[in-house]
């Protein structure tokens, strides 16, 4: 074992890189790899360029156990589109049965790593055992989803020396990869691929509603196409129940087409198997306004998109106005006036493009004072909305007009105390009303369809602890809850429901998730993109922080809101050009220009929102 130590300093692999570092989970990491004895931690590297290319070698002639494990690790982190160098590290037999795809581990660092210092013999050729152990932060399934992830990681690799060459390979080692968080951010990018949802229309439109669902591709390797075959193998599971594709099952891309990217004119043309060749002009355009809103995430300079067929003839195209046209997403729809209560408990309103501090009344009662207000919520179309009274016990339903009516409450709590009455409610863009009752004798979500009628109780399974804020997607699929159990609040994202049982409509939130892992106090958030929330709270002993959440759990890449302290509630659109706005204890209703540091508004304000 000392002379295989000695051989690791000499030939341990050359890093090969573009004009940049290394980008190697162990290589750039740690200054050797023990052949046996204690754990010792390995250092990720540290987040390099993403224009950075990063190759592989395959393994030297002589190469000891230790340096096929460094070799191969580092092979895992480059751009190598299927990694064929990778493979080299393996026996023949390993490299057929591998599948790199299957899954991707994240770990906190680069993998600790243990030898077993006992050599092994079978069938009389020298082998060798070695662990790989870490702190996981999450993983990467087969069809690229994010899911947060905890615990110890720990997983075995098996080596040989083959008889006749003498050359060490990997001949047993566990599917999929493993990499540090630095070389995974490095390494993977998250874009939304979209789909619509398949039992919602806009309801000032009629038009489809666009679903965002988050997925990772390697940035560096080919992201469009890879983005484009995404897309066509359809939603990803957990969001598969609620949404459809207008591709036709067991569409693909034309066979060897690879290499997907913009002409000269800043359209991409995507050439389809024979699967597309039998639609109508109807579902064309929505295939082709699927992959324009998808590869925009992508690359924003994407002006549109043509498809076409298997025999190369141009089957359809969109640009920007004409999938607008097609489908209703929200985060195209800039909102005219941001919301929030004055200091007599009135709903005002001032212009969101503005930078001035003066807000008017709405009109209709909400403006006029009939009935003081804790929390507002104003339907997508600006034309309705939504109120709970300042004692938190009744939610009323009015008109954005001068001549609007207050009438009855639309919904009574009967909680005791204020805090155990409703929360703020929150509109989708099919014109549904959503509202918790935090009711400790009666906790419960409910839905009014369109804003009126009887309040629907919907159903939560998987629920444990009581509903403190809801946000649903402008989408209608997806929803935001902030829920407390044991002193503690958390920030949980479900898909909704929708079934009928004779002729009664039955809504469930199912598959609740956490979209803020870590956090042990959430105390505001809002929808900030397609797939994106804006979170103020707080980890365990930390201090209050304002950042940006996915919907999957995952951090997205930029920078985090300039700080503030003493937020009471946030506001923010799904379109990001629209500012930031929040209640401050100290400044009360303060706003966040893009790249700006925090503008007071008023003082004498609360609870503000933008349409939603």
């Amino acid at each position: 074992m000392g002379a295989d130590r000695e051989g690791s300093a000499r030939r341990r692999p050359a890093r090969a890189v573009a004009y940049a570092a290394c980008g190697a989970v162990l290589l750039a990491g740690c200054a050797s790899m023990p052949d046996s004895g204690d754990l010792r931690d390995v250092e990720s590297t540290p987040r390099q360029d993403t224009q950075v290319r990063v190759f592989a070698i395959p393994p030297q002639q002589d190469a000891s156990a230790t340096e096929i494990v460094q070799g191969f690790l580092e092979a895992l982190t480059s751009d190598d589109p299927n990694y064929d160098t990778a493979r080299k590290y393996l026996t023949k037999a390993a490299a057929k049965t591998w599948q790199p795809e299957s899954q991707t581990t994240v770990l906190a660092n680069g993998p600790s790593i243990q030898t077993d210092p006992r050599p092994a013999t079978r069938e009389g050729t020298d082998a060798i055992t070695y662990t790989f152990q870490g702190s996981r932060v999450a993983t990467v399934d087969a069809q690229q989803a994010y899911t947060p992830a905890d615990g110890a990681y720990r997983k075995t690799v098996h080596l040989t020396k083959d008889a006749k060459s003498g050359q060490w390979r990997i001949d047993s080692l566990p599917q999929g990869v493993v990499m540090g968080k630095s070389d995974f951010q490095r390494n993977y990018t998250s874009v939304d691929k979209y789909y619509f949802a398949s039992d919602t229309s806009a309801e000032e439109t009629g038009q489809p509603v666009a679903v965002a669902d988050p997925v990772f591709v390697r940035s560096s390797v080919d992201p469009t196409t890879q983005l484009v075959r995404s897309l066509l193998k359809g939603p990803t599971t957990w969001l598969g129940p609620v949404v459809r594709s207008s591709f036709p099952t067991g569409t693909t891309l034309k066979k060897g087409v690879s290499g997907l990217a913009p002409d000269d004119q800043n359209q991409v043309t995507v050439p389809l198997n024979v699967k597309a060749s039998r639609i109508g002009s109807a579902m064309c355009n929505e295939m082709a306004t699927q992959l324009l809103f998808t590869l925009r995430n992508l690359t924003p300079t994407v002006d549109s998109v043509a498809v076409q067929s298997v025999s190369g003839s141009h089957m359809c195209d969109a640009d920007e106005e004409q999938a607008e046209a097609i489908a209703w997403r929200a985060s195209t729809k800039h909102p005219d006036y941001l919301y929030f209560l004055d200091g007599k408990h009135r709903l005002v309103r001032m212009t969101t493009g503005g930078t001035g501090t003066s807000a008017v009344a709405v009109p209709g009662p909400f403006g006029a004072g009939t009935k003081p207000l804790r929390s507002v919520a104003v339907a997508r179309d600006e034309r309705t909305a939504a109120g709970v009274s300042s004692d938190g016990r009744s939610l009323y339903v009015t008109s954005l007009a001068s001549a609007g009516s207050l009438g009855n409450a639309v919904l009574t709590s009967h909680g005791a105390t204020e805090d155990d009455r409703l929360t703020a409610p929150s509109w989708d863009a099919r014109g549904d009303l959503w509202v918790a009752d935090r009711n400790p004798a009666k906790p419960q979500l409910y839905m009014l369809a369109q804003g009126v009628g009887q309040p629907l109780a919907v159903q939560i399974p998987e629920l444990n602890g009581r509903i403190e804020d809801v946000r649903v997607a402008a989408d209608g699929v997806r929803i935001a809850l902030v829920v407390e159990k044991d002193g503690k609040q958390s920030l949980l994202v479900g898909r909704i429901e929708r079934t009928k049982s004779d002729d009664q409509q039955e809504v469930s939130v199912l598959e609740l998730h956490s979209a803020t892992p870590g956090s042990e106090e959430v105390t505001a958030m809002s929808w900030a993109g397609d797939s994106r929330l804006v979170v103020v709270g707080r980890e365990q002993g930390g201090v209050q922080q304002t950042r940006y959440v996915q919907v999957d759990g995952s951090t997205p890449d930029g920078p985090a809101p300039a700080a503030l302290t003493g937020v009471l509630a946030i506001a923010a659109s799904e379109d990001d050009a629209v500012p930031l706005v929040a209640d401050s204890q100290d400044d009360g209703i303060v706003r966040l220009p893009s790249g700006d540091q925090w503008q007071k508004v008023v003082k004498d304000g609360s609870a503000p929102v933008y349409p939603g």
